[in-house]
């Protein structure tokens, strides 16, 4: 059997109401560590598609492309130490595409409970600082920043 190892291109999407409330998840086996949908790219799969999967797989919430942000913008960063495991040998960097999907109100979720122990929706500015990564927070920022310029981005869910 061969080892099957994550791509090291992934996706985080930043869910999101028109008010800014933000939908964070906490890692199951990291309390204490906050973040939006993130997930690897399977095979060859579009990142669009790998956002929609992964929004489906840690929320319950199904949607379509139409429906996402794609804010064309890509984060390398180096993979935490505790996470490398995952990815072939050598593998130490990243590269994440943010999305966002904007939702009519605060949305029940269903937590996939191997990847996720609690669901919050929160004020941006506190989803802001709540998340461990600066990229995610980067991405939320850039969310709530442009949908409060005028001509805001639409929400279509």
């Amino acid at each position: 059997m061969t080892a099957r190892f994550k791509q090291p291109v992934s996706v985080l999407v930043v869910i999101h109401t028109p008010a800014l409330d933000v939908l964070l998840l906490e890692r199951a086996a990291s309390a204490g560590l906050w973040q939006s949908v993130t997930g690897s790219r399977e095979d060859d799969e579009a990142l669009a598609t790998t956002a929609l999967r992964e929004v489906a797989e840690e929320t319950g919430l199904h949607t379509t492309a139409d429906a996402l942000t794609d804010w064309r913008l890509a984060n390398r960063f180096v993979i935490m130490q505790r996470w490398r495991g995952r990815y072939a040998p050598g593998v130490t960097h990243n590269t994440e595409h943010v999305f966002s999907l904007c939702v009519p109100e605060a949305l029940p979720v269903r937590l996939a409970p191997d990847e996720h122990s609690a669901a919050e929706w929160l004020p941006w500015q506190q989803a802001a600082a709540r998340v461990f990564s600066w990229t995610n927070r980067d991405a939320i920022r850039l969310v709530a920043r442009t949908i409060n310029e005028p001509a805001s981005t639409r929400c279509i869910f």
